[in-house]
């Protein structure tokens, strides 16, 4: 055999060889296309669809350090000063339907402090449900901040009612003016009154620099009620508020018991901007009969509250809070008190 045919036969069982991997080789799968998360600007900023849907989710909230201080007798379990941190979740999904826009609200808070057994909303849980509900439309089911909570002066001397309960309203809104009606569940105490129900209805207007609300709520199970008004107005650099609220005896809504308030109360404050990053808020309020008697009849000294809020934006998403207030009762005890707050939102 010569070197050519050698040569030859080499190359031909190369080429059988390659043949045959050729045919056995495997071929690997495309890859499945990705979906990337959307950006939704239907319902404002921050908004993304949840992949494969069109509905539309918004994940915020904050995380807060804040000390609060007065010098009165057993302000903070003894002491004239205490601390707290909370972090709040806020889930918000959208999405539009036949009907309306279909809403729903989660708000988680979790909050601690050094307190044996006790944490700043009051009990020994540190972690509970701010906000829960669903609305379509106008139409709203769930736990919230109500009217008398969610809307008060801007200062923080101020004290004019507050309440979350579990609710059913319906809210009409137009371009200048907002009417809503609301049925609130009331318990108590088996003995005291158990389960009852409440209603609130509330008329919100805006006329040009000028805004407006008046609300009103009523306690089935105590028989009474309460009324407030809010009016607001841009004056100069800032915008100036007024507020009055009367409660004909205590009530879930407005009472010396749930609020430590009283039969009736006025309260003036004025918001403006020093800066692009300092708000300041002076701010007073006066509040007539402070106690009651056996009988849920109004009684006690009046009280005064005067004090000023400064808010400061450090940078952005991350602002300071104080607040300082003298509170004094008629013919009675004085009090400072106050509160250092740092808050980084998201």
């Amino acid at each position: 055999m010569n070197i050519k045919s050698l040569l030859l036969g080499s190359a031909a069982a190369l080429a059988a060889v390659s043949g045959a991997q050729a045919a056995d080789a495997i071929v690997a799968a495309e890859p499945e296309p990705m979906e990337y998360v959307r950006v939704c600007d239907a319902f404002g900023t921050g908004y993304f669809y949840i992949p494969g849907t069109e509905t539309c989710l918004k994940v915020g909230g904050y995380v807060r350090f804040e000390v609060g201080f007065s010098n009165g007798e057993n302000a903070f379990n003894g002491a004239d000063w205490d601390s707290y941190s909370r972090a709040q979740l806020d889930f918000t999904a959208k999405s539009d339907t036949e009907l309306g826009t279909l809403t729903s609200v989660a708000s988680v808070r979790f909050e601690a402090n050094q307190d044996v057994g006790y944490t700043s909303n009051g009990s020994s849980n540190g972690a509970y449900i701010n906000e829960a509900y669903i609305q379509l439309g106008g139409f709203r089911v769930g736990r919230w901040l109500n009217w008398w909570d969610a809307n008060d002066l801007p200062g923080e001397a101020d004290n004019l009612g507050s309440n979350r309960l579990q609710s059913i309203s319906y809210t009409y809104t137009g371009s200048a003016f907002t009417a809503g009606v609301q049925v609130d569940e009331l318990s108590r105490p088996a003995g005291v009154g158990g389960q009852n129900v409440g209603v609130e209805a509330v008329i919100q207007a805006a006329i040009g620099p000028a805004k407006l609300e008046l609300l009103g709520s009523y306690d089935f199970g105590a028989e009474e009620g309460a009324i407030r008004a809010i009016g607001s107005v841009a004056v100069g650099p800032g915008t100036f508020y007024l507020s009055g609220v009367w409660s004909s005896g205590e009530n879930a809504y407005y009472g010396v018991s749930d609020t430590a308030a009283g039969e009736a109360a006025v309260a003036v404050a004025y918001s403006f901007k020093a800066t692009d990053k300092l708000e300041i808020i002076p701010e007073a309020q006066y509040t007539w009969n402070t106690e009651l008697t056996a009988d849920n009849e109004f009684t006690g000294a009046d009280t005064w509250t005067a004090g000023a809020t400064i808010n400061y934006q450090i940078v952005e998403g991350f602002a300071a809070k104080v607040a300082v207030n003298y509170f004094k009762v008629e013919d009675g005890a004085d009090q400072v008190r106050g509160l250092v707050r740092l808050q980084r939102d998201f």
